[in-house]
């Protein structure tokens, strides 16, 4: 088979480091990809994840049996309904589908029709009514973005203070719309499932990391870190959340006449009364992919293939024992302000100290020099038997890397191992 993955983040090097595996590959192409990507894989970084267009005619070009889309903007943008026209298989929800994460009321509409356990909320399209309904509820609240927001689109607010500045400055932008949410206590966890539009099935869970400090403290990123699977998701707990939440948003789906065919992300909250939905994402988690996908032993080729022609009922998902780990290392300044351009060093002994490092912000200078390219700039990923060996060997591999203002938390996993 020929692939062709859409991204250039740390999600999409996971995809393809996974795919690569795979005995049914030929070729594998990524647009844009990135340099971590391109050691084992064609990248057209010509092409951004963003042109529906040129992504279909490169899909085309390189004959891809199969294209695999990485990020929200084109699923939301409709890239998956542009390859079907094209008569080219795509994994990932339409952009019908893709609605779930594209607008947070949609979601909450459906979760609200389907029955499923999630917070309190308001949606609003003006400021005074968003102000005045913070007023009334009071805090900690939770104040978000409509739209899609890069994982960055939500501010917990622990004063009615903060949360008039949330909505102060959402409203900011021209036809805004705001989602303000009951605030809901527990440990939060990330619940990967694939569908065929009938069937879901769950991967191992994970726990993000969302704010840039240590204790979770400072603003919230696109996550820090994170580690699979989680002590406190247990089989009880999943078996509720199959029960409860995702199979009763597949059936609401299907029903609607827009099945849901890819990668759910259910972002859960594992409250007193029970898992609660804070969010759904319609593709891979990033960094929940990072240690989602090595600890799946089947081929995710046969498996996405299976869900694309609607026999995922057919495939026995398996996963190996023990736990994985996956470090961000971020630029000085994250999520703020921060360079670019600064040399990085270190990854070859990083290499032999057992660790896998996927490039989630990187590039290769006019010197041929690898250079930080984004906030977050890499993936330490590692396995162990136990999740205090997999910690070990992330963190060994992470002093092997070395770029100025080099930002990571040495908490990850704190909650699984104060437990």
């Amino acid at each position: 088979m020929n692939v062709l993955i859409v991204g250039s983040g740390g999600r999409e090097h996971a995809l393809a480091w996974k795919v690569i595996q795979s005995p049914l590959i030929d070729e594998l192409h990524v647009a844009p990809g990135n340099p971590g990507m391109a050691q084992f894989a064609w990248c057209h970084p010509e092409v951004k994840a963003t042109d529906i267009a040129g992504l279909v005619e490169l899909a085309q070009k390189v004959k891809a049996d199969l294209v695999i889309v990485g990020p929200e903007d084109p699923l939301a943008a409709g890239l998956v309904d542009a390859c079907k026209a094209a008569g080219i298989k795509a994994f990932g929800p339409t952009a019908a589908a893709a609605k779930l994460e594209a607008s947070k009321e949609y979601a909450k509409e459906l979760m609200t029709r389907a029955g499923v356990p999630t917070a309190r909320y308001g949606s609003f399209t003006d400021k005074e009514s968003a102000l005045a309904y913070v007023e009334m509820e009071g805090a900690p609240i939770v104040v978000k973005a409509d739209g899609l927001a890069a994982g960055k689109g939500v501010t917990v607010c622990q004063t009615v203070e903060e949360a008039r500045e949330a909505v102060n400055e959402l409203f900011a932008s021209p036809d805004a719309k705001v989602v303000i949410e009951e605030f809901l206590e527990g440990q939060e966890v990330s619940v990967l499932a694939l569908s065929d539009g009938r069937t879901i099935k769950q991967l191992v869970a994970a726990q993000d990391h969302k704010r840039v400090g240590e204790g979770d403290t400072g603003p919230n990123t696109g996550g820090m870190g994170t580690y699979a699977p989680v002590p406190a998701y247990t089989p009880e707990i999943a078996e509720r959340v199959q029960r409860e939440i995702l199979e009763p948003v597949i059936r609401t789906m299907a029903s609607r006449g827009t099945p849901f065919v890819g990668c759910l992300f259910a972002g859960l909250m594992l409250t007193a009364e029970g898992p609660k939905v804070l969010e759904f994402n319609v593709r891979f988690g990033d960094p929940e992919a990072q240690v989602v996908l090595p600890l799946l032993e089947n081929d995710l080729l046969e498996v996405m293939l299976a869900c694309l022609e609607g026999r995922l009922h057919e495939v026995e998902l398996r996963f190996r024992e023990g736990a994985a780990v996956n470090i961000v290392l971020a630029s000085g300044g994250y999520p703020g302000k921060y360079l670019k351009g600064l040399p990085i060093s270190g990854l070859d002994e990083a290499d032999r100290r057992g660790v896998t490092v996927f490039h989630a912000g990187t590039w290769v200078d006019d010197d041929g020099v690898l250079v930080t390219g984004g906030g977050r700039v890499l993936g330490v990923m590692a396995l162990g038997s136990t999740l205090e060996e997999a910690l070990k060997v992330a963190y060994h591999g992470v002093d092997a890397i070395q770029f100025e203002g080099k930002t990571f938390r040495r908490d990850i996993a704190w909650r699984a191992l104060k437990s």
